[in-house]
């Protein structure tokens, strides 16, 4: 019998599906990040997109009744709700700062061995940029 670990097909990038409050103001902030819409339903006041930047794209959704639920609303140790890999995160940190765009943590070190920073959205979510160190 064959494991998954002897398996050797690949696995692209994986998709964040996020609740927001507000899809056209979502699509704004992610353009600011450099993330351009690949898709929106409907067009004019899309309740659906997807953003992409790369290989990541992030799944915004307006469901009305929901709230967003980052997952540091659960709890302090769960600060991330998306890790987005990049080789350079002190160049993206400073394309971003030229963008206008607030860092919700600076690029640095981390205990846990990743270098990166954090970006926080207008729901609340929290995507952090980086690589092991």
């Amino acid at each position: 019998m064959t494991t998954v670990m002897e398996r050797t097909a690949a696995i692209g990038a994986i998709s964040p599906f996020f609740i927001v409050r507000d899809v056209g103001r979502s699509l704004a902030f992610y353009a600011r990040l450099g993330f351009q819409p690949r898709f929106r339903e409907p067009m004019d006041d899309p309740f659906f997109a997807i953003v992409g930047r790369g290989e990541a794209q992030i799944f915004l959704k307006h469901v009305g009744v929901l709230e967003a639920q980052p997952n540091a609303s659960w709890h302090d140790w769960v600060p991330w709700d998306a890790f987005v890999s990049t080789p350079d995160p002190d160049a993206l940190a400073e394309e971003l700062d030229d963008a206008g765009v607030a860092l919700h943590k600076p690029v640095g070190d981390r205990g846990d061995g990743l270098r990166g920073f954090e970006i926080r959205d207008p729901d609340g979510y929290v995507l952090f940029f980086g690589r092991p160190l």
